[in-house]
């Protein structure tokens, strides 16, 4: 295939893979501990990958299907998709597309450190992010922060649902239908015991007597990190400076839970968050991109 092997010792390859990986999560400002728990989450499932080279570097390739990891890259759909894990030959891409194609891929999707490289033109499906936490947080003024109560619980749930799918279908990573199947199965992961899922922590956010947005955080998701599922501010309140506030409920809902520093995605085509978590500080840890074949 153009000069392109498939590697049977790939032994020299996963040293050369895993010290990179760990490299670029050290060098976007990740602890010990979480630089290299990230790098254990990259090379999940690393024995199923067909690694190949061209003499100038290498190519990591995996058909997958409707697993998911959970990590905001469209798995779990029940539709055949690629994932290009490594890409450094000269002449990959190409051979690294046909490759999925050829398995049936109807996608192609890849998780990047550091900036996206050669899959700029990969369309941005989504980022995650991430900040140290302030080590004393103070609530911005006029603002209180409750625990959300288990009767509040399934209304907040099914928004929670609706918006993650519309979302995802905004991205343009998935369909409607495939949106919906990945949602069902994220939550499903993420919230096994609903309200009372251990470490899972829900707020409602009030400001003159009202409640103007709610908050989802998941204490210890990654070492020293509390993941931000959802900090969101209801439309009807939105562009009075409350989406920063959130961003300081976060930092505090984070120190709380012991942690030190805030994670959270964002995903394409929501260019107003991406500003806003921009402004705030927070530093791109990995992009997720996909294209369709």
């Amino acid at each position: 295939m153009n000069g392109i092997e498939i590697v049977p010792d790939r032994d020299v390859w996963r040293a050369d893979f895993e010290a990179r990986v760990l490299a670029a999560y050290r060098a976007a400002g990740c602890s010990e501990p979480l630089a290299g728990a990230l790098r254990e989450r990259a090379v999940r499932g690393i024995e199923d990958w067909t690694v190949a080279t061209d003499g100038t570097g290498w190519i990591a390739v995996e058909l997958a299907g409707g697993d998911g990891d959970g990590d905001g890259d469209g798995g779990g759909t029940g539709a055949a998709f690629g994932r290009i894990h490594d890409l450094t030959a000269v002449r990959g891409r190409p051979w690294a597309e046909r490759w999925c194609a050829e398995r049936g891929a109807e996608r192609v999707e890849v998780r990047l450190t550091g900036g996206p490289g050669a899959f700029a033109d990969y369309p941005l499906r989504g980022r995650n992010m991430i900040r140290a936490a302030a080590e004393r947080p103070q609530l911005p003024a006029g603002l209180t922060v409750r625990r959300l109560t288990e009767e509040e619980y399934p209304g907040w749930l099914a928004k929670e649902q609706a918006a993650y799918v519309a979302d995802i279908v905004r991205s343009g990573a998935l369909s409607p239908e495939q949106a919906k199947a990945k949602s069902d199965e994220d939550f499903a992961r993420y919230l096994p015991q609903g309200y009372r899922t251990p470490d899972q922590a829900f707020y409602a956010m009030e400001a003159e007597g009202q409640v103007i947005g709610t908050g989802w955080v998941n204490h210890g998701f990654l070492p020293g990190v509390t993941f931000g599922f959802s900090l969101e501010v209801h439309e009807e309140h939105r562009g009075r400076g409350y989406g920063r506030a959130a961003m300081a409920v976060g930092e505090w809902a984070t120190r709380q839970g012991g942690d030190e520093a805030m994670m959270l995605n964002v995903f394409g085509g929501n260019e107003v968050a991406m500003r806003l978590y921009d402004s705030a500080g927070f530093t791109v840890l990995e992009e997720f991109r996909s294209i369709d074949l």
